[in-house]
C-alpha cells in the first residue's frame, strides 16, 4: 500500500505535523513529494503538501487522497528541508513556511457551496429554499449570503438535506491563446483553392497565406494582417483546411521592452581584488559569506556580473535579490542587458499573474538567474552557484509577518546546501553584517574608491535652526535655494529627498497644543491634502479636518509637517520655471508609473527629481550634480535603538547620487540636530567612523550585535488582559533562561493601541539560550486555545527589525 505523508492546510499546533493518507490505485506514480494535493479533512476537503512517501502507517483507518493540484512537484526536496529549518528559526507552522515559498498564485482559495443532499426531498424543502435550487445544482455562499436564506439553509443542513462542499480554487489561470494551423497538406490547400467561387475571397487569401508559410499563427495576429474576422476561418475549420488549438504562453512583463545587450567591462585592481575570492569558492565548490563593502559609484553591479557569468559557464543557476521596488527597472536593465532571456524577475510590481509565470520559467528550467525582492530567495532552482543581495542592510529583506524571516539567513542557509558562495553588498553595511566580517565569520573585500576615480561629492550641512532665528521661515535653506539656480542655469538636474519616515503631516491647534489623534489607535492621524482628510495608516479609519479645535474651540487649527506636494507646491512658488517630478505613493500606486517617471527623468524631461525613500538608492544617472536633503533627522526620533544606523544609511545613499559620472556632485542636508553624529559623519561619507561610534552606543546598551534580542508583542481588546497575559509570558520565559539574559516587560508598546486592541510587549536580549526557542514555542502552544477564538493574538520575533 503506497501512503503519502501531508502538510493539511489548517495552520494550528495540532495540525502541524504530517497526516498519513492512502494514495488511491489510480494515482499510484503520480504523487510525488513537494506536491500539493487536494485531501478530506474533517468533513471538508482542502490542500495540503506531500512531504515524502511511505509504505506503511501506524493507522489503520487511512483516508484517501482525492486529486492532486500539480503535475510536477512545486517544491523540491531541498525547499521541503528549507521549511523545517523555518519552521524551527521562525515559530511558524510548516504551512506557512511552504506558503511562504510560492507566488501568491498558488496559494488556495476555498469556494464554499451549498448542494442538496443526495436523499434531500425537494417537495418538502420550505419554499424559499426550493427556488434557490430550481435551475442549478449548487449555490455558493456568496449567494446565499446574500439572498439572506443563510439560516434556512442551515437548519436543513442539521436535518441532513443540505450539503456543504469545499472547493479549493486556483488563484491563477494559465493564459493561453488560440492558434490555426493548415490541417490539410500542400496539395489539398491548393486544390481546394482551386475550387473556389470567385467571391470568396476572404477564404482564399487565407488559404494562400498557408501555402506560403504552414507554421501556426495566433488568431488575433491572423485577423489583423489579412483583416477577416472568425466565420471566415469557422467555416474552414468545419471543412477540415484548418485546424485551432490553444496554447499556453507567459504573461511578459517585459514585452515591449528591448534591453540593449552589454559586454562585460574590465575591471580596475580593485574590482580584480575583491573578485577573486569570489571566483575561487565558486572554482572549489566552497560555501562562504563575503561582504562586498564598496563606496556609492564603486562598481559593487559589475562584479556581481561576472561573478554570475563564472557560475553560468559551469552550468549553474544564480539568484539576486534587490531591495523592494525602487532599484529593479535600473537592476532588471542590467541584468537582462547582459544575459537576455536567461533572467526571471520577480517582484510586488508585476501582477500575480505575471509573477506566477515568471516562477514557472524557474520551475520549468528555462531560466537560470532571477532577480528579484525578498521572496525570490525562495526560487525553485536546483543547481544553485551564487545567491547576491545587494544593498545587504535595506530593512525589506525582513518579513515583518509569519514567518517572520531574514533573507540574509535564508540565503546563508541554502548555499551552505548547495556548497556555494553568498555576496552581501553595500556602501553602508548593516553592523551586524560589519561586525561579523571584523571577526572572520564573514570575509571582507573592500572597494573604496569610486570607478573612474571619480572623488565622492562634497557636503554641507545646514543648521535649520540658524535659518529660522534668520527668519528664513521657508523648507529650503538659502544655500540651497541658491545652488538649485545655479544648477538650473547650468541645465544640470537636481534631486531632493524628503525623509518622509516617521515623520508624517498631522493635525495641531497653534493655541493649545492638541493633536487629533485616531480613536482606536493610539497614534496621530495623517493629513491628506488631496481630499482635506485625515487617515489613520493603521487602521484606515478616516475623518474630515474640523473648522475649530474640539479641545479650546479655537480657529487655529492647522496641519504640521512636510509632504512632497506641500514642497513641490513652494517649489513652484520660488522657481516657477523649474520643472518637477515628484516620486511618492501617490505618484507611483499605478503599475509601471515608477519606471516611466525615472525614464522620463533619465531622458531630461524635468530638472528636478523631488521624492521619499525610493529615490535615495541605486539610482545612476550622469547628469545629477546637486543632491538636497531637506529634512535629515525625522528618524533619529523614532523609538527604535537603528534609528541613527538607519539615518546615517539613508543620508550616506542619498549623497551617492550625485557626481557620479564626468560632473561633479554637490550634497546640501538640511537639518535641526546637525551635532548628532550620524548626521555629522555621513557628511564625511565615513563608514568606519560611524561604526566605531555606533558599536559603542550599542555595547553601552546591550543591544545587536552585542546581543541578541527577540520580542513578544501580546494584543487584547481588554487592557487588563493584555498586561496579565505578557506579565505571565515575561515571568515564565524569566524561569527558563540564565541569569546572563535580560528580560524587559511588561511595557507598553511605543504604538500602545492599534484598532482598539491594547498592546503589551517583552523584549529578551541574550547572548547563548539554546532554550529561548524552546520556550516561546511553549507559550505560543499554551495560548493556542484562545489565539484560535481569536480574543488574544500573541507574535513572536526572534530577530525584530521594527520595534513598534
Amino acid at each position: 500500500m503506497n501512503i503519502a505523508s501531508v502538510i493539511v492546510d489548517v495552520p494550528a499546533k495540532q495540525t502541524d505535523r504530517a497526516f498519513d493518507y492512502k494514495i488511491p490505485g489510480h494515482l499510484a506514480g503520480v504523487i510525488q513529494p513537494g506536491m500539493r494535493v487536494i485531501v478530506p479533512f474533517g468533513p471538508r476537503k482542502i490542500q495540503g503538501f506531500v512531504t515524502g512517501l511511505k509504505t506503511e502507517s501506524e493507522f489503520s483507518q487511512l483516508k484517501s487522497i482525492a486529486e492532486p493540484m500539480d503535475l510536477n512537484p512545486v517544491l523540491n526536496q531541498e525547499l521541503l528541508s528549507l521549511g523545517d529549518w523555518l519552521t524551527e528559526k521562525t515559530l511558524c507552522y510548516k504551512i506557512s513556511a511552504y506558503q511562504a515559498m510560492l507566488p501568491a498564485a498558488l496559494k488556495a482559495k476555498y469556494e464554499k457551496k451549498l448542494v442538496l443532499a443526495e436523499k434531500a426531498d425537494r417537495v418538502a424543502l420550505p419554499e424559499k429554499v426550493q427556488t434557490l435550487f430550481e435551475n442549478t445544482e449548487a449555490i455558493t455562499w456568496d449567494e446565499a449570503v446574500k439572498d439572506g436564506t443563510l439560516s434556512l439553509l442551515q437548519k436543513e443542513a442539521t436535518n441532513g438535506n443540505i450539503d456543504i462542499i469545499y472547493q479549493v480554487k486556483e488563484r491563477v489561470k494559465k493564459k493561453k491563446v488560440k492558434q490555426v494551423f493548415p490541417a490539410a497538406d500542400r496539395n489539398g490547400l491548393a486544390e481546394y483553392i482551386e475550387k473556389l467561387p470567385a467571391n470568396a475571397t476572404k477564404q482564399k487569401e487565407v488559404l494562400e497565406y498557408f501555402l506560403q508559410d504552414d507554421s501556426p499563427i495566433e488568431q488575433k495576429e491572423l485577423f489583423s494582417f489579412l483583416g477577416i474576422t472568425s466565420s471566415t476561418i469557422k467555416g474552414l475549420i468545419q471543412k477540415g483546411l484548418l485546424g485551432q488549438k490553444e496554447v499556453e504562453i507567459y504573461r511578459n512583463p517585459f514585452g515591449d521592452r528591448e534591453f540593449k545587450r552589454t559586454e562585460p567591462l574590465p575591471l580596475t585592481e580593485e574590482q580584480r581584488k575583491a573578485i577573486i575570492p569570489i571566483l575561487n569558492s565558486i572554482e572549489e565548490k566552497r560555501h562562504g559569506t563575503f561582504l562586498l563593502y564598496g563606496v556609492t559609484g564603486s562598481g559593487k553591479t559589475e562584479v556581481y556580473l561576472q561573478s554570475i557569468q563564472r557560475v553560468l559557464q559551469d552550468g549553474k543557476e544564480a539568484i539576486v535579490l534587490v531591495p523592494e521596488i525602487s532599484l529593479t527597472p535600473q537592476m532588471v536593465n542590467r541584468f537582462k542587458g547582459r544575459f537576455g532571456d536567461q533572467v526571471a524577475v520577480m517582484h510586488s510590481g508585476l501582477s500575480a499573474g505575471e509573477k506566477y509565470d515568471e516562477w514557472r520559467k524557474i520551475q520549468r528550467k528555462e531560466v537560470k538567474v532571477v532577480v528579484g525582492a525578498r521572496s525570490a530567495i525562495f526560487a525553485p532552482f536546483e543547481n544553485l552557484g551564487i545567491v547576491i543581495i545587494d544593498e545587504e542592510h535595506e530593512t525589506s529583506y525582513k518579513q515583518e509577518e509569519n514567518p517572520r524571516y531574514h533573507a540574509r539567513d535564508v540565503a546563508i542557509e541554502r548555499a551552505g546546501k548547495y556548497k556555494c558562495p553568498v555576496v552581501l553588498g553595500s556602501a553602508t553595511p548593516s553592523l551586524e553584517s560589519f561586525a561579523r566580517a571584523h571577526k572572520g565569520v564573514y570575509q571582507l573585500l573592500s572597494l573604496p574608491k569610486r570607478m573612474n576615480n571619480q572623488s565622492l561629492p562634497s557636503v554641507e550641512i545646514i543648521d535649520m535652526r540658524e535659518e529660522l532665528r534668520e527668519g528664513n521661515r521657508s523648507m529650503f535653506s538659502r544655500v540651497l535655494l541658491d545652488k538649485i539656480k545655479d544648477r538650473l542655469e547650468k541645465k544640470e538636474q537636481i534631486v531632493l529627498f524628503l525623509n518622509k519616515r516617521g515623520h508624517s503631516s498631522f493635525v495641531m491647534c497653534r493655541d493649545c497644543g492638541y493633536v487629533i489623534n485616531c480613536p482606536h489607535c493610539d497614534i496621530s492621524l495623517t493629513y491628506h491634502r488631496f481630499n482635506q482628510q485625515m487617515k489613520c495608516h493603521y487602521c484606515g479609519y478616516e475623518a474630515s479636518v474640523p473648522n475649530t479645535c474640539p479641545e479650546c474651540e479655537s480657529e487655529h487649527i492647522r496641519y504640521f509637517g512636510t509632504g512632497t506636494q506641500k514642497v513641490e507646491e513652494e517649489l513652484a512658488k520660488v522657481l516657477p520655471e523649474a520643472k518637477v517630478i515628484r516620486m511618492d505613493v501617490d505618484t507611483t500606486s499605478r503599475k509601471g508609473s515608477h519606471e516611466k517617471l525615472l525614464d522620463q527623468f533619465q531622458e531630461g524631461h524635468a530638472d528636478i527629481l523631488l521624492g521619499t525613500q525610493m529615490i535615495a538608492k541605486g539610482l545612476d544617472f550622469p547628469n545629477i550634480t546637486l543632491v538636497g536633503v531637506l529634512s535629515a533627522d525625522t528618524m533619529l526620533h523614532l523609538p527604535d535603538f537603528r534609528s541613527s544606523e538607519k539615518t546615517f544609511q539613508l543620508l550616506t545613499q542619498v549623497s551617492g547620487r550625485a557626481g557620479r559620472h564626468e560632473l561633479e556632485g554637490e550634497v546640501i542636508i538640511q537639518t535641526y540636530t546637525p551635532e548628532h553624529y550620524s548626521v555629522e559623519l555621513s557628511g564625511e561619507q565615513d563608514y568606519d567612523k560611524f561604526y566605531e561610534r555606533e558599536m559603542m552606543v550599542r555595547k553601552i546598551h546591550r543591544y545587536p550585535p552585542f546581543y541578541y534580542i527577540s520580542l513578544v508583542t501580546v494584543s487584547h481588546e481588554e487592557l487588563m488582559k493584555s498586561v496579565s497575559v505578557t506579565e505571565k509570558i515575561t515571568q515564565y520565559i524569566q524561569s527558563r533562561l540564565s541569569a546572563e539574559s535580560i528580560v524587559l516587560g511588561p511595557v507598553a508598546s511605543p504604538i500602545p493601541r492599534i484598532n482598539n486592541r491594547y498592546r503589551y510587549q517583552c523584549l529578551i536580549k541574550y547572548k547563548r539560550e539554546p532554550e529561548l526557542g524552546r520556550a516561546l514555542k511553549k507559550v505560543l502552544d499554551n495560548y493556542q486555545h484562545e489565539i484560535a477564538a481569536g480574543g488574544l493574538a500573541i507574535s513572536v520575533d526572534l530577530n525584530p527589525y521594527i520595534l513598534m
